[in-house]
């Protein structure tokens, strides 16, 4: 059976991978995002989750690579990490009271067998009205609120709160990997469990 390995650092995504009982390695792809053009959502993920795998998947003869991306969208624009507390207040400002759109792709390679598989998931999150005192509150306790596409971190307990509703997988929007799709995913490729 080959290994699995994951094309990220994130310790969000290594943590919700290991709930599916599967070993696994994680390495940094180290690709460069900002040469890939940001207009629309779903390219965009699926793009960089296959840059990120093909990366990895070149130090490999016999493994399963998978590369993920995740970007939020709203209003036809891709949310970007807020950059400072001032960008993260506009932009959870903006969100109150509406919905915006989370996307991953998860994009898979056997480099023994070149078998490939990807696939792009959205979810849609809607926020409750926040007053500005409350995202205030938030942001001055949360120093991490600037790594997460949302701008905000969706776990927190604070924050957590924001979220009036979902619609599509719980896992994309908490977690950045849509659980639901990786054994499926793993099969095409020619991973059996």
């Amino acid at each position: 059976m080959p290994k699995i390995i994951l094309a990220t650092t994130s310790p969000y995504r290594r943590e919700a991978f290991a709930f599916l009982g599967i070993d696994f390695e994680a390495v940094g792809s180290e690709v460069d995002e900002s040469k890939v053009e940001r207009k629309n959502p779903e390219e965009l993920v699926r793009q960089l989750s296959k840059m990120k795998a093909e990366a990895v998947a070149k130090n490999y003869s016999d493994a399963i690579v998978i590369g993920m991306d995740s970007v939020g969208c709203f209003n036809g624009k891709i949310l970007e990490k807020p950059k400072s507390k001032e960008e993260g207040l506009e932009r959870l400002k903006n969100l109150s009271g509406k919905c915006y759109d989370f996307y991953t792709g998860v994009y898979m390679i056997n480099t023994e067998t070149g078998k490939e598989a990807v696939e792009v998931v959205k979810t849609e999150i809607s926020i409750r009205n926040l007053s500005e005192a409350e995202i205030r509150t938030y942001l001055d306790e949360d120093p991490d609120f600037n790594k997460y596409a949302h701008g905000y971190d969706i776990k927190n307990k604070r924050s957590s709160s924001f979220v009036s509703k979902m619609n599509g997988s719980y896992n994309n929007a908490l977690m950045g990997i849509p659980l639901e799709i990786i054994p499926e995913m793993l099969a095409e490729v020619g991973y059996n469990q």
